[in-house]
Formats: C-alpha cells, sequence, structure tokens
C-alpha cells in the first residue's frame, strides 16, 4: 500500500505555490495525498507568520496533526518554521522544521526521520541566501489559472512587516527555467498563467540586464498561452518600458495589483515605504491614460500607529480619487518583532474598525462603478468552477482579463475554456452576461476585435 500524506497550507498564494511544488516531491516518491482530517504517514503544515494569529493558527493545525496520529512523521515549513524553529519543536511530536528553503532535501529527512525518529531541525539563516529555490508545479489540483512562482524574498523592510526575515532578500528565478515551466503548464492545458512571488515587480534586481518587463516580452511569445497575469507589483517598479509591454501584448491581463497600504505621506514614511501620495497618483493616472479600462486593484492598512482622523480623511479622499476597481482593506495588526510594533499611538480598536468599514464602503462602490462601464460590452473569461461551488446549476463563473468576475449559463465541460460572453448585469462582487461563444483548441482568438478587451 502507496504510504500517505496530508498537506496543509495557511498564508498567502505564495505558500499554496509552495505546498503545490512539495506534493510533487511526496508524489514522486510514490506517495498518494490525502484529506488533513484523514490519518496519514506525514503530515505536512506549511505556515503564515505574517500576523501573531498567522502564528497562533499554524501551532492549533501543528498540534491537530499530532493528535489525528501520533505515530506519523509531523513536518512544518513556511515563514512561522523559518523564524521559529525552536518554538515550533518544543511542541511535543514536531519531528522536523524546515523553513523557507532547502525543501528539494525534505524526503531524505523524513527518510531519515523514519529510521530514527530523532527531530529535526533543518533551519539555517535565510539572510545568507542568495540563489532562488528551483521547485516546479507542473499542474495545479482544482485549479484552471496556473501559478508560476519567479521570486522570492524582499529587500524593502517596511516597518510592519516580518516577511523579509522569513524569506530573506529578493532573488529571481532564472528566465530559461520559468519559460520552461510556462510551456509545460501551456501543455497541461492552461490558458492563463498568474506571475507570483514575495515582491514580484522586483524580478530581476539581481540579474544583469533581464527584468520582469524583459520576461512579459518573452512570455508573450509562448505558443498557447492565452493570459499573462502579475499577481502584484509596486507602483515604483511601473514604468514606461513595463508600460508598453502591457499595452501592447495581447496576453497581458488588464489588471494590475498595486498596494498602496496608506493614502497620506506621513503614514507611508513611518510605513518605510518607498514613494509618496503623489508619485504612486502620477503612475496610477499615467497606466489610466496609457490603458483604458484598466483594472488597478490595491491593498490598504488602516489605523497604522499616529493615523489621526484628519490622516485616515485625506487617504480617504486620495483613494476616491484615483477610483480604484478594488480595494482590499485590512485594520493594521502589531507583528512582533517589527518596528511599527514598538511605536507609540497606537490606534485604538474600535476606531480602527470604524474606519475599515468606511473604506470597505468606498471600496464596494467604486467596485460597482467599475463594472458598471462594461453593461453591453464582450469579453472574454475562462471559467474556474460552478457557481457558488454548486453543481448542477447551470451557472459557471471566472473573471475576464480585468479582473470582473462573471456569472453566466453554461456547461461545466467549458470550465478552463476561453468564452466570450456579453455582459447584462453588474454587481459589487460579480456580474451576469450571456455567453456568445467558446473557443476552442482550433480557433484563432479574435480578442483584439473588442475594444472592450484590447482599447
Amino acid at each position: 500500500m502507496a504510504p500517505s500524506v496530508a498537506l496543509y497550507t495557511l498564508g498567502c498564494k505564495v505558500n499554496f505555490y509552495d505546498t503545490e511544488a512539495v506534493w510533487q516531491l511526496f508524489k514522486n516518491e510514490g506517495y498518494q495525498q490525502v484529506d488533513f482530517e484523514e490519518t496519514a504517514d506525514v503530515y505536512l503544515i506549511n505556515t503564515c507568520t505574517v500576523t501573531n494569529t498567522g502564528d497562533k493558527k499554524s501551532r492549533q493545525i501543528i498540534r491537530r496533526a499530532i493528535r489525528r496520529n501520533p505515530d506519523a512523521v509531523v513536518a512544518v515549513t513556511g515563514c512561522y518554521a523559518q523564524t521559529s524553529p525552536a518554538e515550533i519543536l518544543a511542541i511535543p511530536g514536531v519531528d522536523l522544521v524546515i523553513g523557507t528553503q532547502d525543501r528539494d532535501k525534505l524526503m531524505g529527512y523524513i527518510q531519515q526521520i523514519q529510521a530514527d525518529r530523532k527531530p529535526v531541525n533543518a533551519v539555517r539563516n535565510i539572510m545568507k541566501t542568495r540563489e532562488f529555490e528551483e521547485l516546479d508545479v507542473p499542474d495545479f489540483a482544482d485549479r484552471t489559472r496556473a501559478f508560476l512562482k519567479i521570486q522570492e524574498g524582499c529587500n524593502n523592510f517596511c516597518t510592519f512587516c516580518i516577511i523579509p526575515w522569513s524569506r530573506g532578500l529578493s532573488r529571481s528565478r532564472s528566465p530559461e527555467t520559468i519559460l520552461q515551466q510556462a510551456r509545460q503548464l501551456v501543455e497541461a492545458g492552461y490558458k492563463e498563467i498568474v506571475l507570483t512571488g514575495i515582491h514580484t515587480g522586483g524580478y530581476g534586481d539581481d540579474l544583469e540586464g533581464y527584468n520582469l518587463t524583459s520576461l512579459l516580452w518573452d512570455l508573450d511569445k509562448v505558443e498557447g498561452l492565452e493570459r499573462v497575469r502579475i499577481s502584484s507589483i509596486e507602483a515604483s517598479q511601473i514604468d514606461d518600458a513595463m508600460i508598453e509591454v502591457l499595452n501592447k501584448s495581447p496576453k497581458m491581463c488588464r489588471h494590475l495589483h498595486i498596494p498602496l497600504q496608506a493614502g497620506e505621506n506621513s503614514v507611508l514614511k513611518r510605513m518605510r515605504r518607498k514613494y509618496t501620495t503623489e508619485e504612486f497618483g502620477a503612475t496610477i493616472k499615467k497606466l489610466q491614460l496609457a490603458m483604458p479600462g484598466v483594472a488597478i486593484t490595491t491593498d490598504v492598512i488602516v489605523g497604522f500607529p499616529g493615523e489621526s482622523e484628519e490622516m485616515f480623511e485625506e487617504g480617504y479622499r486620495f483613494m476616491e480619487d484615483l477610483g480604484f476597481a478594488e480595494m482590499h482593506v485590512f485594520p493594521y495588526s502589531k507583528r512582533t518583532g517589527t518596528p511599527a510594533a514598538r511605536m507609540e499611538d497606537q490606534v485604538d480598536e474600535e476606531v480602527k474598525n470604524e474606519r475599515v468599514h468606511k473604506l470597505i464602503d468606498l471600496s464596494e462602490r467604486m467596485q460597482l462603478n467599475y463594472a458598471k462601464r462594461y453593461v453591453g460590452e464582450v469579453l472574454d473569461v475562462i471559467p474556474e468552477r460552478d457557481y457558488k461551488g454548486a453543481p448542477g446549476s447551470g451557472l459557471i463563473m471566472g473573471y475576464t482579463d480585468n479582473y470582473i468576475q462573471v456569472v453566466f449559463e453554461g456547461s461545466e465541460q467549458f470550465i478552463g475554456q476561453l468564452c466570450r460572453v456579453k455582459i447584462t448585469e453588474a454587481g459589487v462582487n460579480e456580474c451576469r452576461a450571456d455567453l456568445i461563444r467558446v473557443w476552442d483548441e482550433t480557433t484563432v482568438s479574435l480578442r483584439s476585435e473588442s475594444g472592450a478587451v484590447r482599447a
């Protein structure tokens, strides 16, 4: 009988990619994957440490695995494992802590532990690592969009963030292996690739004469690839050359996620962000002018230490003026070990909560305004799943290239295919549409003919 492994992922898209990569290692050794609530020979928990709550949740999941099968090998990886290996090994029943590097050695460690049952701390100093860890993911379970990790680490050291200490300094994957994996994903049937990393826009900072713009042009040449989406990019990393490829390549999604974090300069300075609101606003307006209809989404932290009511209101007006397609709003959460956690003038939780709700209301209003512009327009969608996960409803949902979530009548066999739809009704989190046609493998895409898709 094949040995079994159960995997659990906490945190961000990069962690989910890393778990998929680790699963490939187990699969190559003949393991079968079972649900985390079942009895397994090995439990692997990929942890998050972005907040103190992430640490706590990680510990809860580790203990759950140990209770499920005390005889199993319990291995812990990810950001919390990297920053606090001793804390994790102090939990009785943990066998292996491996952090955010050296995961190619994982199977060797597990075999060693199965032989001698001695716990192993395989974590070493991430700040000394300068090489990108090559872990391929040829396919993704239950996903119609493929994630492709191109970068690791971050050099920014924002005052609220622990991630550079858990992921190390920025390092880029080689263009050759990225393009090789992109072609492999296309062969596996994926139409859209999402480029991801800890600081994706920093790709190429450590390469000679090659950057994210160069990579986008190379991905544009990959036959059979319909869409390329960038998971996140800093405003300071968007220059004229980047705008040119985004605009000229029919494969580049007209959607950019550009984190703002705060809409007032003194707050940005305390966060140690590398731009002013004036610089950020100028970049956004330049993008909107160069790429009419581009969807720009963002992240905002509310209630950062020292944020007064006046600062918040100034930020609110700034965000309203920019007209984002959507905002992800988070209350500031103290992260032990960061400069921001030690700052004076911490904002009251009730005040934070009130401000969060105000910004969520603004986000929903802007989201609806953006969606309304597309009623009556024809757009391309790649359906991802049955509507609200209900098979047999006759409805499927997916995203347009400019990140509008669309629901329309269609067969399950259309999932993962490129579909052309006409938007009939705008909503905050989803729009309704009528299916016009499905592009099959033999059809040459005519997306460039639709002004709504490619202005």
